[in-house]
């Protein structure tokens, strides 16, 4: 046969899944394709693909290789992390209820499961307690399976089980080892036909593992209505490993994918109580139900406006007498994707606001959306999106509803206008009895200011007069003042070109800082030394420049000159030129003074020669 890693044996477990419900992905790969190998050469097959065309023609050979991949698994505790879960999250609450506690284990075949399920719930409740609550029924359609369970099991057949549990559950009788005989009146075994027999009701917990896969896909929907009816609203569903039901999410919720335990989902929508009820072949419980569908429907489609209804894969479920009409949409529009459909956009985009119900879980409303009408008029719809919510609080669907506010918003339209109209009547009645009352004021007021008018602008006169004579002095003293100022300036003019000159020809690095410690002179010898031209360094702080003086230490110097601590101060520093040299350099700071205060700082730098080795040596 070929590698279990082929596309050909991909595609053969893909058929089991999506025809029967079950996963292998989770078993060993070279294991199953070895059996399955082993099954197909049985049949003189010689590659995966002849054996599922075989499978398709043959169905009843499912059940045969069921058996093959599941070959010497039944054991007690099989799956172990499986029951390992049961015990510390399933358990724990069957035991908090204060009645009975009623469990199923069917297609129990020689009886480990219902008897792995018997010692998880001794260990937890103790014996008395064990026998007193708890029921433990126990079916299969082999009576010879189940009278193997009767009888007991040998040595060899009880090894996966340790020997203090082995001691405390099992009696030796007649060679081989029974289920003790004080506890096991809590476990009930008989044969039970899950496609015909009727459930066994009101159950906590329903173990079914590995069992389903052997019915179609039709006789598994019948058998889990069967369960879903046969659970209590709290129970839970223990299934194979293999085991994923795909198509009955809306019927039972998974409480761990991974180890296979389901929740029961006590009221399931509408529709998938009435494709359970009908499954399970309870015809006087599906009455309401279908009245109530009906019911449903007829409301739906008798409403007064048009309204749509779109389930969670985004299709087109519902569309009532008005939407068919006024939207445009046929018959055949009902069951396709929405987006495919024109009305997914006309008369507004309905996805985003569809994908935000999906995401917030609330209404969302989209008010006075224009849309043409048959008689090509103007109609104006509120389109509101709720959110169709299962018992579980699972968005199922969204109804969408589109409302003709076109005469409301017309009677809006002329209730604003009108309103405003006699807001505007008002105020201008308003504003023309106000005016009526201060013009007559203004008039009787108009005399007396025509009459002390000629009394101020003769008074004017007079006043420009004198103000005429004082703006000609004003302008003398203004002219002399600009005289002044224009020698000032040339005087500061010829001071700073002097001081260029003086600080530009010196061979040491020379900088004018203000007050406030900002640079105003960087000359040429300051830049070589520091690796900063004049125009990068005029206007800001000197201790911010991060040249390579020690700013700490220089920059205490400066304020102590600055503050007038001293006149002047001299220290001999280590810096690092703007090449990266380390060399010795004399600062030394004069303080500078306008006169009322200190004017700002004068700072001399200067490289001094390396010390002589020996002088450093010694």
């Amino acid at each position: 046969m070929i590698a279990a890693d082929d596309k050909e044996f991909e595609t053969l477990l893909e058929y089991l899944r999506d025809t029967r419900g079950f996963d292998f992905t989770g078993y060993k790969r070279n294991s199953l394709a070895r059996r399955v190998s082993r099954r197909s050469g049985e049949l003189g097959l010689e590659n995966f693909t002849s054996y599922l065309d075989y499978l398709q023609v043959h169905p009843e050979e499912f059940g045969i290789l069921f058996d093959k991949i599941l070959i010497n698994v039944t054991d007690f505790f099989r799956d172990r992390p499986a029951w390992d879960y049961v015990a510390a999250n399933v358990v724990p609450k069957l035991l908090a209820g204060k009645g009975d506690i009623r469990i199923w284990s069917t297609g129990t075949a020689s009886g480990e499961e219902a008897y792995s399920a018997a010692i998880l719930l001794c260990q937890a409740l103790g014996p008395e307690s064990f026998l007193r609550r708890v029921k433990i029924y126990a079916t299969d359609i082999d009576e010879a399976a189940l009278n193997k369970a009767r009888a007991g099991y040998s040595a060899k057949e009880l090894k996966s089980l340790d020997d203090e549990t082995r001691a405390r559950y099992f009696e030796p009788q007649g060679g081989r080892f029974a289920f003790r005989a004080a506890l096991r009146r809590a476990v009930i075994f008989g044969k039970h036909d899950l496609m015909q027999d009727a459930p066994i009701s009101r159950l906590d917990l329903l173990i079914c593992r590995n069992t389903l896969m052997y019915f179609t896909a039709e006789a598994q929907g019948r058998i889990l209505a069967r369960f879903h009816y046969a659970l209590n609203d709290e129970g839970y569903l223990f299934l194979g490993r293999a085991e994923m039901l795909l198509t009955h999410t809306s019927v039972f919720v998974p409480v761990d994918v991974k180890q296979r335990i389901f929740h029961k989902v006590p009221r399931p929508p509408i529709r998938e109580r009435r494709l359970l009820l009908n499954q399970s072949g309870k015809k006087e419980a599906a009455a309401p139900v279908a009245r109530e569908a009906r019911l449903d429907d007829m409301a739906a489609e008798l409403a007064p406006y048009a309204q749509i209804v779109v389930d969670s894969a985004g299709r087109l479920v519902l569309a009532n007498q008005q939407a068919r009409r006024a939207l445009g949409i046929d018959a055949k529009a009902v069951g396709r994707l929405l987006k495919d459909l024109e009305m997914s956009y006309k008369p507004v985009d309905l996805r985003s606001p569809l994908d935000k119900v999906y995401r917030d879980r609330s209404t969302v409303t989209l008010q006075g959306v224009p849309h043409q009408a048959e008689d090509e008029s103007v109609q104006y719809l509120d389109v509101a999106f709720v959110p169709l919510l299962d018992a579980d609080g699972v968005v199922a669907g969204v109804g969408v509803s589109f409302v003709d506010v076109t005469q409301v918003m017309q009677l809006r339209t002329e209730l604003d206008r009108s309103r405003q109209e006699l807001d505007t009547a008002y105020e201008e009645l308003q504003s023309s009895n106000e005016e009526l009352e201060t013009t007559n004021e203004e008039l009787q007021s108009t005399v007396e200011e025509l009459e002390t008018t000629n009394e101020e602008l003769q008074s004017s006169n007079e006043e420009l007069e004198t103000m005429n004579e004082e703006l000609e002095s004003t302008n003398v003293e203004l002219q002399s003042i600009n005289l002044d100022l224009q020698q000032r300036t040339d005087e500061v003019d010829r001071l700073n070109t002097f001081l260029l000159a003086i600080t530009g020809n010196m061979p040491l690095g020379a900088v004018v800082l203000d007050p406030e410690l900002n640079v105003r002179v960087w000359n040429e010898k300051a830049a070589d030394l520091w690796g900063l031209r004049s125009d990068e360094v005029v206007g800001r702080s000197f201790l911010d420049l991060g040249i390579g003086l020690p700013a700490k230490e220089v920059g205490g110097m400066i304020r102590g000159v600055l503050l007038a601590k001293q006149g002047q101060d001299e220290s001999v520093v280590e810096a690092v030129t703007r090449r990266g040299t380390p060399i010795r350099c004399r600062v030394a700071a004069y303080a500078i003074s306008d006169g009322s205060g200190p004017g700002g700082v004068v700072l001399v730098m200067e490289e001094l020669a390396a010390e002589p080795e020996s002088a450093t040596t010694s």
